[in-house]
């Protein structure tokens, strides 16, 4: 699929999947930034990992891939004008770029797993590592316990920065 495209079928606008793992599990967040999205259910990005990169104005969550790693994700249903916001907010394409991924979606009610095309934010690699506000953090956090993920990933990443910064 061609990034940033969004399929229409008879003249409707057809929904696609957004892969979650940052700042967007916050549902309170999303639901003030995109109106239409809906949580549709979870799953696992395999041999990927979570870090903390950005730039002198912030450092963020991303994902790069690394054998072995596993990266939980909310998955959002989102319609164009959401992925727009998303799209402004994720500073698509300079600081963030879209990655279409076919993933096993854990359905939030039924729990019935489907095999779903899906977009996920990733950050620009040559970013460098970086140590995020404490408010950001709490921001992921509350995202992590609302979908029951494991918050060591998140305090790992934290680790990793350090390490690579020498702190």
């Amino acid at each position: 699929m061609v990034e940033g495209y969004s399929p229409r079928k008879e003249g409707k606008q057809m929904k696609r999947y957004y892969l979650a793992y940052g700042s967007n599990l916050n549902v309170t967040q999303m639901r003030f930034r995109c109106p239409t999205a809906r949580v549709v259910g979870t799953a696992v990005i395999e041999d990927y990992e979570l870090l903390f990169k950005g730039s002198k104005s912030g450092s963020y969550l991303t994902i790069e891939p690394k054998e072995g790693a596993k990266v939980p994700v909310a998955v959002w249903s989102v319609e164009e004008e959401d992925e727009a916001a998303l799209d402004r907010y994720e500073g698509f394409p300079t600081f963030y770029y879209k990655k279409e991924m076919q993933i096993v979606v854990t359905g939030i009610k039924s729990k019935k797993e489907r095999l779903r095309d899906a977009f996920v934010y990733i950050m620009h690699e040559d970013r460098p590592f970086g140590i995020p506000t404490w408010n950001y953090v709490q921001t992921c956090i509350t995202g992590y316990n609302t979908f029951k993920f494991d918050q060591s990933l998140l305090m790992n990443a934290i680790r990793k920065s350090r390490k690579e910064l020498g702190i």
